[in-house]
């Protein structure tokens, strides 16, 4: 290690994130030319051509002209997921819009058939049909 200095393993350091970065950079912008709806096929090819054979300039042209529209769709994107999570969350604990969830209806059902007003086979139907 004494023929290294430690500023060259610094640099080397600062050269390697840059690497990392700029693959990251590459690959997002491919992730985005494939997911933009409003490009049709020769569209996607071309810039896909473009970023693959002349990455630098590629990536760059490409950032300039559709840097706007590819933070919009990240967004658009965002807003679905956090939508589907919060949708299956409401739906795993059973407060979904009004019904609830299997384990409350079942406990109504017993609540119910202790009550009398249900027949023990009511009961087992209506169970296998909340447990289906």
């Amino acid at each position: 290690m004494d023929d290294y200095p430690l500023l060259n393993l610094f640099w080397t350091m600062l050269w390697f994130f840059l690497w990392v970065m700029w693959f990251f950079l590459l690959f997002k912008v491919i992730t985005d030319i494939f997911r933009d709806h409003s490009l049709h096929g020769w569209g996607k090819a071309g810039w896909l051509i473009l970023v693959l054979l002349v990455p630098f300039i590629g990536v760059f042209i490409y950032v300039v002209a559709r840097g706007r529209s590819m933070h919009e769709r990240d967004a658009k994107q965002i807003k679905e997921n956090e939508a589907a999570f919060r949708s299956y969350v409401q739906q795993a604990a059973g407060s979904g819009g009004g019904g609830g969830g299997s384990a409350d209806e079942l406990s109504k059902l017993s609540a119910l058939k202790d009550k009398g007003d249900i027949s023990q086979e009511e009961f087992d139907r209506a169970k296998a049909r909340i447990l289906a």
